[in-house]
């Protein structure tokens, strides 16, 4: 009680709080009834005068809860028995837990919330020689943030240099959230060693407060390991990019592992349909074509590059826009362009010669019909004149400054306007479109993933 008179501050040294309020409960502790002990208000009114703050005897409580190995409390009253403090027992045993044990229990936890994971998992492991150079995309778990580890484990492997350094991902602990992980996590074992101890005389009220108390903390566990390991490391052009997986949400029941993957789809770090406009404009935009296997590798090999799930979603993009008539697929011959496939079905093979062709190198030519000028001056001579004398139809010889067009778009012919779009485009700086989609249906699934994801690969903010 006196190293509570010390630590309730210079102000209230002299009243030796800590003390008078162990004797007050003390005093209150001895009844010849049932009821006993006393409660906070009664403390206060008895511990100290009007002059002083109340605040500060209640601080005085429940540090002695922590310090004195028999007070009780129940309900809202506090008294002395001859029974051991649980809150006490809890403390010496969570005192004298040993740094190893936290350690394999931390890791123990890492592997049950990243069980399931569709990344492949390396807990701890600093050494780039254990961690393979393949396509699949990796997680690897450090026990603290370490840019040089980061680093080489992105340039080595072993004694050679790494090929495939786009496909890593580095989830590393918020120090600040270890102190509260670190309680929580004694707080558990404590309760554990405590259920286990059968050499510990307490009563059954005891034991039902320690197992709701065990339950509290696992359930918290889970909670704090996902607070405190949410810092992710991903390779960029240059140096690394940091994400905050951020609190998580209340009441939200989600694994460590598909809170990971869910921030990094949403974030458009892994992408598990690439939208085949987006192909087009970043990879044929001044280019006539691209050859299949070196933008498939490159996505996998070149830090902060678009990251497919998998082989497959760069496959059914370019055979989405193949089939759309966004560009063409076929294979370069002595430095000749063959287009194989264009507007229909293909399988793109990423081997070899296959390359992606612009559309422009696919369509054919069109010959547009001439009016004989004859046909010209005639129905130019049979437009209706307005009341100044001007031929209606006739275009103004003045530039205009906007162009507003509402029109309705044939089947099949979406890829067609897109020249109009390009056109308009260079001519005007702002270019704004209204699309409206009916008589049909999409659901809300395919909303999310085809049009609301193309979008934001584009980087064109969607106003609804």
């Amino acid at each position: 009680a006196r190293k509570v008179d010390e630590s309730l501050g210079n102000a209230y040294q002299g009243l030796s709080l800590g003390t008078r309020t162990a004797g007050t409960i003390f005093l209150y502790s001895f009844s010849g009834g049932k009821e006993r002990g006393a409660t906070v208000a009664e403390i206060k009114r008895s511990a100290t005068t009007m002059e002083n703050p109340g605040s500060v005897v209640a601080e005085a409580v429940e540090q002695l809860k922590g310090r004195l190995f028999y007070l009780q409390s129940l309900g809202d009253k506090y008294y002395f028995s001859n029974q051991p403090n649980l809150n006490r027992i809890r403390l010496t045993k969570m005192e004298n837990l040993k740094d190893p044990e936290l350690v394999e229990v931390e890791k123990g936890l890492l592997k049950e919330g990243l069980k399931g994971s569709r990344l492949k998992v390396f807990i701890w492991e600093e050494d780039p020689a254990n961690i393979p150079d393949t396509e699949e995309h990796k997680l690897l778990v450090l026990k603290k943030k370490n840019n040089e580890i980061m680093e080489n484990i992105q340039k080595n492997k072993g004694l050679t240099p790494r090929v495939y350094r786009n496909t890593l991902f580095f989830l590393y602990p918020l120090e600040a959230e270890r102190a509260l992980f670190v309680n929580t996590l004694k707080m558990k074992l404590a309760c554990e060693a405590i259920d286990e101890d059968k050499t510990l005389n307490l009563s059954e009220d005891q034991k039902k407060e320690n197992r709701k108390e065990l339950k509290n903390a696992e359930n918290r566990l889970s909670e704090s390991i996902r607070r405190l390991y949410r810092m992710i490391s991903i390779p960029a052009k240059e140096g690394f990019k940091e994400i905050d997986l951020g609190i998580p949400t209340y009441g939200e029941v989600k694994s460590l592992h598909e809170e990971i993957y869910g921030k990094l789809r949403s974030d458009g770090e892994i992408l598990e349909n690439i939208a085949p406009l987006v192909l087009r404009e970043k990879y044929l935009t001044n280019k006539d074509y691209v050859l299949t296997e070196q933008l498939y590798q490159s996505l996998f090999r070149t830090p902060g590059e678009t990251r497919p799930a998998a082989k497959g979603v760069l496959e059914q993009s370019i055979i989405n826009g193949v089939y759309l008539g966004l560009f063409g697929l076929g294979e370069l011959k002595q430095d000749q362009i063959f287009c194989r496939f264009y507007k229909e079905a293909s399988i793109p093979a990423f081997s070899g010669q296959e390359i992606l062709i612009a559309e422009a190198l696919c369509k054919k030519p069109e010959k547009a019909e001439k009016p004989e000028k004859k046909e010209t001056e005639k129905l130019d001579k049979e437009r209706p004149t307005s009341p100044t004398g001007e031929k209606i139809g006739k275009p103004p010889a003045g530039e205009k400054k906007e162009v507003h067009l509402r029109f309705r778009i044939p089947k099949g012919k979406v890829s067609n306007i897109m020249g109009v779009m390009n056109f308009l485009q260079n001519k005007f700086n702002t270019l704004e479109m209204e699309l409206i989609a009916k008589d049909g249906g999409i659901t809300q699934q395919e909303y999310e993933d085809k049009i609301e994801e193309s979008f934001r690969q584009l980087g064109i903010e969607l106003n609804e």
